[in-house]
């Protein structure tokens, strides 16, 4: 007589994996990337949509089962408070700060080759210090200085981070297709950066 597979038989890691077999994993990001671009549509709610992703990831890491739709769905319901909201005001800023910043590199005023790449170091800075607070457990759930305070005392994992923001942008522009989907890869960037950070 043959038993249903249970999650410790399923879930075969290797010495130092965090995570499952590759190809759940796979399937799990990719699901977790289109549930939080449709959660971020809204624009107010991409705080906690990455925050709801990060969620649903570290409790397939914790009990090696897969992600579900509605599971994320809970997380995302957990986090949509009144100050997430108001957190989610950040998103649209950071945007007119990177058109400015392209504005800048096109005009042929004095101090733009200095101030251009500045903002982009500051946009680049902040998306980090964003992704890290969304990957935080409670207490410190979704906190700006907790995730800034990590990423100055990590600095491997926010260098990581911040590769991982660059190459989403690289895809983003030379496969748009690719666009919904890139959520998953950042959300789950910043999960492994904090379960393995000696911060958490």
């Amino acid at each position: 007589m043959t038993h249903a597979p249970t999650a410790s038989t399923r879930d075969r890691r290797e010495p130092g994996e965090v995570f499952g077999p590759s190809f759940s994993l796979f399937a799990d990001v990719l699901l977790v990337g289109l549930l939080t671009t449709g959660a971020c549509l809204p624009v107010v709610t991409a705080p906690a949509a990455f925050a709801a992703a990060s969620a649903a990831l570290r409790q397939s890491a914790d009990h090696g089962l897969p992600v579900r739709a509605g599971t994320y769905v809970g997380h995302l319901r957990a986090h949509l408070t009144a100050r997430v909201l108001a957190v989610g005001c950040v998103p649209p800023l950071l945007a007119l700060i990177l058109l400015i910043d392209a504005a800048l590199l096109r005009s042929p005023l004095p101090g733009a080759a200095v101030v251009s790449p500045v903002l982009a170091l500051l946009t680049l800075g902040a998306m980090v210090v964003g992704l890290r607070a969304t990957a935080l457990e409670a207490p410190y759930r979704l906190s700006g200085r907790e995730g800034f305070l990590r990423s100055v005392a990590d600095p491997r994992g926010a260098l990581l981070l911040a590769g991982a923001v660059l190459l989403s942008a690289v895809l983003a522009w030379s496969i748009p297709l690719l666009t919904p989907l890139l959520p998953g890869p950042l959300a789950f960037a910043a999960t492994v950066v904090e379960l393995r950070s000696p911060a958490g």
